[in-house]
């Protein structure tokens, strides 16, 4: 089973039909339930949603339903540590990008889905929802192929 690391901005993207990647997180979405993904989130994410978005009800009941099928992770010593260390061999390096990179690459995730245009490397593959849809479609198209 494929692990997959979702960023705070693709997480947003689903929960917020006015934002410009709406769409795309929902194909995102599907994909990812078809093909029976394991979903990864850090628990910091849990705060930051529910502090962005307005309808408050329904990000508590997204919130429920996401603890009760995605992974929820903590960042812990080792993670915050790894993220510290990186950004000051880093300059200029965004320090929450940081901690869920490194989050994603302690939990073994094997890909990491971020709408960031310039995210962190740490060794985990990181693609952004667009690539991950066309990747997913030309592997679906190739699949029948003799």
């Amino acid at each position: 089973m494929e692990v997959v690391f979702l960023d705070t901005n693709v997480v947003l993207e689903l929960l917020d039909r006015h934002r410009k990647g709406h769409a795309q997180a929902k194909q995102l979405m599907a994909k990812l339930v078809e093909k029976e993904t394991r979903i990864v989130v850090s628990e910091d994410m849990l705060s930051t949603i529910y502090y962005v978005i307005h309808d408050k009800p329904a990000v508590l009941e997204f919130i429920r339903w996401m603890t009760a099928n995605w992974q929820i992770v903590p960042f812990g010593r080792s993670v915050i540590d790894q993220a510290v260390k990186h950004c000051q061999n880093s300059a200029g390096q965004d320090f929450e990008d940081t901690l869920q990179c490194y989050c994603a690459k302690e939990n073994s995730c094997d890909l990491l889905i971020s709408n960031d245009a310039a995210f962190v490397e740490c060794g985990v593959l990181t693609l952004r929802v667009n690539d991950f849809l066309q990747k997913d479609n030309k592997n679906s198209n190739t699949q029948g192929d003799c």
